[in-house]
């Protein structure tokens, strides 16, 4: 079959073949997961093999649609060594918000640290959008106000809207693009541009070869 080819519907049967860790949350997602794809041109084996490598990463296997910055001290030196000293990280253990307004402030549209803008525009939904600027770009493209989320941010825990969120988000930056190519580079350049990095490679690029066999993608992959 060719991958140009518009699919079928993506079945909550395959999605389970991909993350039976996801089975008891999926039915919320099916839905939204078709709807958001015919949306966004996320209409080929590869496109949707790519999206569901990445958002299955990013959000736990769809289980956690929310940011989780509970980290330890050691957690906090492992994932952002930049930003704290041994001792801070002590102080900042286990304080999420504390933690999401030092490492967010003043990136992506959002103010200081005493702003709260880190914590408030924390990762939601199942690619984790971030920051105020990717709030309001969401809201202005998906609903009647630029304000939408910016006013409730937690509408992006809900399946549709975590879903939409998350594929005008790869519409917007172009990712069916790095998707097309089936190749594994061209999915290293996808992954930073989602985490700006290349954390969780492994557990990603194996839920993309994981899907791209249970959507049966023909083709070989390239380097």
């Amino acid at each position: 079959m060719n991958n140009l080819v518009i699919q079928e519907l993506v079945t909550a049967e395959q999605l389970i073949s991909v993350m039976p860790e996801c089975s008891h949350v999926i039915v919320r997602f099916v839905d939204p997961l078709n709807e958001a794809f015919e949306r966004f041109e996320i209409s080929t084996p590869l496109r949707k093999a790519a999206f569901l490598a990445q958002a299955g990463h990013e959000s736990t296997r769809f289980i956690r649609t929310e940011e989780n910055l509970n980290y330890s001290a050691n957690g906090l030196m492992r994932t952002f060594p930049d930003y704290f000293t041994p001792e801070q990280a002590k102080e900042f253990a286990y304080k999420p918000a504390r933690i999401a307004n030092k490492v967010y402030a003043n990136k992506g549209g959002n103010g200081n640290e005493e702003s709260g803008d880190g914590w408030k525009y924390r990762g939601r939904g199942v690619l984790q959008v971030g920051y105020m600027r990717n709030y309001l770009f969401a809201g202005k493209r998906l609903t009647d106000s630029s304000r939408t989320f910016l006013d409730d941010p937690d509408l992006l825990l809900l399946p549709e809207w975590s879903v939409r969120a998350a594929c005008d988000y790869w519409d917007a930056n172009d990712l069916n693009i790095y998707a097309d190519r089936n190749s594994v580079g061209e999915f290293k350049a996808l992954t930073r541009k989602i985490n700006r990095g290349l954390r969780g490679l492994d557990d990603r690029t194996d839920l993309w070869r994981i899907a791209k066999k249970v959507l049966d993608v023909q083709g070989e992959e390239q380097p």
